[in-house]
């Protein structure tokens, strides 16, 4: 799981400045169609820069990426203006790709385990829990420290967003609100503990979408472990 905070920080402190090429938008967004070879080279870096920070982390150098893409750093800088905004491009991509999949599960299965046993093994799957960024896996304690369980208004272990007063969060608070429907349906029909929480099962996300060089292993090993972690947050009869 490469989704540390000092791996995030590092990349959203280290960068270019802005490029002519982006228009002198923050986003590196452009305001005219890109040319044939121009978009090509973009969809090289879009796919090498998932690749590289899938496996290395957010914290991989720019030259990584391009030296994937089979292109020049100045490439990429061309098209994004800083690391900052590639990092949020792929991580924000990540995080709209689990919310579909999550809704995917509510809307197509009935049965309340089976739509989180769904979102989960497409999600793993997908390798999408090896770019989630660390603003939907950011664990805290509950605050009221010394309380009994039954006093305190934020459960111990609860999900909570690194900065829950931002508007932009790249669709965190939406990802978090579509699975916390999955994981209230399971808890409500008893089939999921009762201590097991949204963070929980992005945790899960992440921890069993490990990286192998070899495609047949990564997959053989992301299937074990996943049922192993479905089983641990599976509800049994007293």
């Amino acid at each position: 799981m490469h989704v540390q905070d000092s791996r995030w920080s590092s990349a959203v402190t280290s960068g270019a400045t802005m490029s002519a090429a982006s228009g002198g938008r923050p986003d590196g967004a452009r305001t005219t169609p890109l040319r044939v070879d121009a978009q090509r080279n973009l969809e090289h870096v879009l796919r090498a820069a998932r690749e590289v920070f899938g496996e290395l982390g957010y914290g991989a150098p720019m030259e990584d990426v391009a030296r994937r893409a089979r292109v020049g750093v100045g490439t990429v800088y061309r098209r994004f203006p800083s690391k900052d905004v590639l990092v949020r491009r792929i991580a924000e991509e990540e995080t709209s790709r689990l919310t579909e999949q999550a809704r995917a599960a509510l809307g197509q299965e009935d049965e309340p385990w089976s739509a989180l046993s769904r979102f989960l093994r497409t999600s793993v799957a997908s390798g999408a829990g090896r770019l989630l960024p660390p603003q939907v896996l950011r664990v805290g304690v509950a605050e009221e420290r010394g309380l009994l369980p039954q006093q305190r208004t934020q459960p111990a272990g609860e999900l909570r967003l690194v900065s829950e007063e931002r508007e932009d969060d790249g669709g965190a608070a939406e990802l978090l609100d579509v699975v916390g429907q999955l994981v209230e349906r399971a808890r409500a029909a008893g089939e999921l503990r009762a201590d097991v929480s949204v963070s929980d099962v992005l945790l899960v996300i992440a921890t069993a979408a490990p990286s192998l060089p070899d495609a047949a292993q990564q997959a053989a090993a992301s299937a074990r472990l996943l049922d192993i972690l479905l089983e641990g947050l599976r509800s049994r009869p007293a």
